[in-house]
């Protein structure tokens, strides 16, 4: 089994939507509701690709198994140098690593381009993508109680934070 990390193309956008979809409908990893349209989804890759943020994208076979990115983590101009991130594998290939081999391509993009921090905002449910950061040396430093409501119940924010050397 031979992932291979590229750059996003439009082409991969239908498989990313139906990963994020799947997310949206399954699980706390996104805090949305209602699944996004194919313009929707294109929309919110093509405005960080616009602000020179990645979007990269896992293949095996050929086929769109993962993609990651990260983009402003808020809007203030101090801010500049952090970044929130996104890993998302799609489901049937949990497991295998893939979500690994991105996050360790996202360290290192953010690196090159000079910046300080990475943030990482989890559901507190997800105990495997906790223990997933904690691995890479992501840092719990915040728990925002009760600030997602989703499936009838309140979700907790768990903020991870690694500081780029």
């Amino acid at each position: 089994m031979e992932i291979k990390l590229r750059a996003y193309q439009i082409q991969d956008t239908q498989a990313i939507l139906e990963i994020i979809n799947y997310n949206i409908l399954n699980s706390t990893a996104l805090y949305d509701y209602n699944i996004r349209s194919y313009e929707q989804q294109r929309a919110i890759l093509e405005e960080k690709i616009a602000k020179q943020f990645p979007v990269i994208v896992a293949e095996l076979d050929g086929t769109v198994v993962g993609f990651g990115m990260y983009s402003e983590f808020r809007f203030r101009e101090a801010y500049k140098f952090t970044v929130e991130h996104s890993v998302y594998v799609h489901n049937d290939f949990h497991g295998k690593g893939i979500g690994k081999i991105l996050l360790q391509e996202l360290i290192q993009l953010a690196k090159k381009q000079g910046l300080h921090t990475m943030i990482g905002v989890i559901d507190a449910e997800n105990q495997s993508s906790i223990d997933f950061h904690e691995k890479f040396g992501f840092k719990t430093v915040g728990i925002i109680k009760e600030s997602g409501f989703k499936f009838d119940r309140w979700l907790h924010s768990v903020f991870m934070q690694l500081i780029l050397e």
